[in-house]
């Protein structure tokens, strides 16, 4: 069966998809690639009609050999699937087709997908955010400045009145958001519904005191049914949030939380992400994961900082930003391959963390923007006199980016962001 069709213009229906492989004959790899994940085999088949031929077969319109490494070359492929071939409002069905079996080819030496354009019918099937960043704004009476957030931490180990404790000084010292750290969830030293109504007991608390609005994201991943009984205690105590360690869950768990009927903020954690975007030979991109996150209907989601301890560069961290704060995405040549329209879904608010500190607060907002999350746990639990003035810290150290002023010249005014600059240098 041949897909190759260089000569094939997409149409505004076609699912695109691009990617960039390598092997020894990057036509023939396009070719398999093609087939494998839509309607071929490795074989010549008497079931295949004519007719599910011409309508179903999706069409490799671009190959362009970009290198050569270590004897294989290396090349950008681009392939265009007539949407008649998905169940559109499924996305672990669409995704077991157009990146399902193709990574087990051992025809191929790398395959690492880019970037996918869904057309604007398929994107229309789908809920997703609930609110998206005007909504979360709205809720926490926060305009135009960066949300500041924390995770409790250590991770894990905390007693219950402990952690309350710990969310209730970052509240206090200026933090807009806690969050439970990925892997805790509902361990025998902390179970998750005395957790939940104790640290919201501390948010309420911290509202009154501070005058301002508070928000606990409690982290409810866990086998889905379990997932549901968790949301409804968070719903019982009155918290306006739900985290969600969204790739570990899965896509199914993620579109049917979505679309059952909870009022809540979704928080998207994506750990364990890297271990499929990450290596340059194989996986898929965080872009890509990010689009599928939009989709499904996380209001919120981790992207990476740039400048912090996790891997990712400016440029690709700036086209993830792009592709989920804007209805309409135009492409460039290095990290966005297809132009996106979103059509009727809402936004999705970045949320930057992982080895954030006071003084790294400038470049993220330079970078990233002001419609930002910014999450510090050891950058505010380390600092050297505790909790809450490592909250007043990271707060003065946001409030210096809106009054457009230097660090130090803010640290004059706080003492507790003056011994943060001194202590991370």
């Amino acid at each position: 069966m041949d897909y190759i069709n260089l000569e094939y213009v997409p149409t505004e229906d076609d699912l695109l998809s691009c990617m960039i492989i390598k092997g020894d004959n990057l036509k023939k790899l396009a070719n398999e690639i093609a087939g494998e994940s839509s309607i071929g085999t490795w074989t010549k088949v008497q079931t295949m009609k004519s007719e599910i031929y011409e309508k179903l077969k999706p069409n490799v319109y671009e190959i362009k050999e970009l290198k050569e490494e270590n004897g294989y070359k290396v090349g950008l492929v681009k392939i265009a699937y007539p949407l008649y071939d998905f169940e559109i409002n499924n996305m672990p069905g669409v995704l077991a087709g157009i990146a399902g079996n193709i990574f087990g080819m051992k025809i191929l030496k790398g395959l690492r997908i880019l970037d996918y354009r869904f057309p604007k019918k398929f994107v229309k099937e789908y809920k997703g955010p609930r609110y998206g960043i005007e909504g979360v704004r709205e809720t926490l009476k926060i305009k135009d400045r960066p949300l500041l957030g924390t995770i409790v931490k250590p991770k894990v180990g905390l007693k219950t009145e402990e952690h309350a404790k710990v969310a209730y000084d970052a509240w206090i010292g200026g933090v807009d958001l806690v969050k439970d750290d990925e892997n805790l969830t509902s361990q025998e030293f902390n179970k998750f519904e005395d957790r939940v109504y104790k640290t919201l007991e501390m948010r309420d608390k911290a509202e009154e005191e501070t005058g301002e609005r508070k928000a606990y994201m409690p982290n409810i991943t866990a086998p889905y049914r379990e997932m549901i009984k968790r949301a409804e205690i968070c719903e019982d105590a009155g918290s306006e949030y739900v985290m969600v360690d969204v790739v570990v869950t899965g896509f199914s768990a993620v579109q049917s939380f979505r679309e059952e009927d909870f009022n809540f903020i979704i928080h998207g954690h994506r750990a364990m992400h890297a271990a499929i975007t990450r290596s340059k030979d194989f996986g898929i991109s965080m872009l890509v994961l990010a689009k599928i996150y939009r989709l499904l209907g996380v209001d919120q989601l981790h992207i990476g900082t740039v400048v912090g301890k996790m891997e990712g560069g400016e440029k690709e961290v700036k086209a993830i930003r792009d592709e989920i704060i804007y209805s309409k995405v135009k492409k460039d040549d290095e990290n966005i391959f297809f132009d996106q329209d979103w059509a009727n879904i809402k936004s999705m608010f970045p949320v930057s963390s992982g080895g954030v500190h006071p003084r790294l607060v400038p470049k993220i907002v330079e970078i990233l923007g002001r419609d930002l999350i910014i999450q510090a746990g050891g950058g505010i639990h380390g600092h050297p006199d505790g909790t809450v003035a490592g909250a007043k810290a990271m707060r003065a150290a946001i409030e210096a980016v809106m009054e457009n002023k230097p660090l130090e010249e803010k640290a004059e005014e706080i003492p507790e962001l003056k011994k943060a600059l001194e202590y991370w240098k």
